[in-house]
């Protein structure tokens, strides 16, 4: 190793779940991770933590020599000069599959509590409403549980969530020119976004709703089959693992998925899938609530 190299360590906390990640390299940092709004945005809490407990790293980022990713199982490696959102969006990936370790599981799902019921809006296959129901149901009197991700554990409790509606700033390499701008949807149905209170304690998922808001549709709702269930929310906990996503231009994110792993997942699916769900079809986030008040 060159004398000029940086060794650089930190470890992030969500809950009790923990990641490491390494820095080796010729250009000096402060920080490996240096803005956690995308953590914070797609987790939930998010802390750096002073102190290392781990032994091993989770993730490696040597920055010099040739570009590329690879993943052993174990520990995601990276070489070469790489922006900070594909190191972001590794770091989510990885901490989610720490949570599952600890029977934690990122829904990517907004939940209010609403009429003493814990509703999720779950984003399944399409994710067309998550957070504008998640809005008007607070803007009903709601208390907010999560935004764009909900933590629920084995028995079906929502026990963490994000608290950003919508993600302010997008790291370099992650740009996206077919995104709206983040609070657009906001000003189109509500004019503001409205204020709310939270709800703080863990409670049992009671009901979950996978919205499909569009300003061409009739209203509908219609209860789900079990099929339905466990495909819409086993598309909402893969969006974890970026599957199907590139990390920057000829490099797809390695796969950090196993057949084991996703055997306990569809395990889990089937047992959360057991209470009512509802597919639930409307122009604007106020006729959706509509629509979900008439079944709680």
């Amino acid at each position: 190793m060159a004398a000029t190299q940086q060794r650089l360590t930190e470890e992030f906390s969500v809950g009790p779940a923990r990641l490491r990640l390494d820095y080796l390299g010729g250009e000096p940092r402060t920080e490996i991770l240096e803005d956690l709004n995308f953590l914070n945005y797609r987790l939930a809490d998010v802390d750096r933590l002073a102190q290392l407990t781990l032994s091993q790293p989770d993730v490696v980022w040597n920055s010099d020599g040739e570009k590329s990713v690879a993943y052993d199982g174990r520990t995601m490696t990276f070489n070469g000069p790489w922006p900070a959102g594909p190191l972001q969006k590794v770091a989510v990936a990885m901490l989610a599959l720490r949570l599952e370790s600890r029977g934690l599981h990122p829904f990517h799902a907004s939940a209010v509590r609403y009429r003493a019921k814990t509703v999720m809006f779950l984003g399944g296959e399409s994710n067309h409403g998550k957070s504008m129901g998640q809005i008007e149901a607070c803007r009903r009197g709601g208390l907010l549980v999560s935004t764009e991700t909900t933590i629920v554990d084995e028995t079906g409790c929502a026990v963490m969530g994000s608290k950003d509606v919508y993600l302010k700033k997008r790291a370099a390499g992650t740009e996206r020119a077919d995104k709206a701008a983040p609070a657009r949807g906001v000003e189109k149905f509500f004019g503001g976004l409205p204020t709310w209170e939270h709800f703080d304690q863990s409670s049992s998922v009671d009901v979950v709703v996978v919205p499909a808001i569009d300003g061409n549709f009739e209203p509908s709702l219609n209860p789900m089959i079990p099929f339905e269930r466990q495909f819409q929310t086993l598309h909402s906990l893969q969006n974890y693992f970026l599957l199907n996503e590139l990390l920057a231009p000829e490099w797809p994110m390695p796969i950090i998925d196993t057949e084991p792993l996703r055997r306990a997942r569809a395990d889990f699916v089937a047992r959360f899938s057991e209470r009512p769900y509802y597919f639930v079809r409307a122009a604007t986030p106020q006729v959706l609530m509509d629509a979900v008040d008439r079944v709680l």
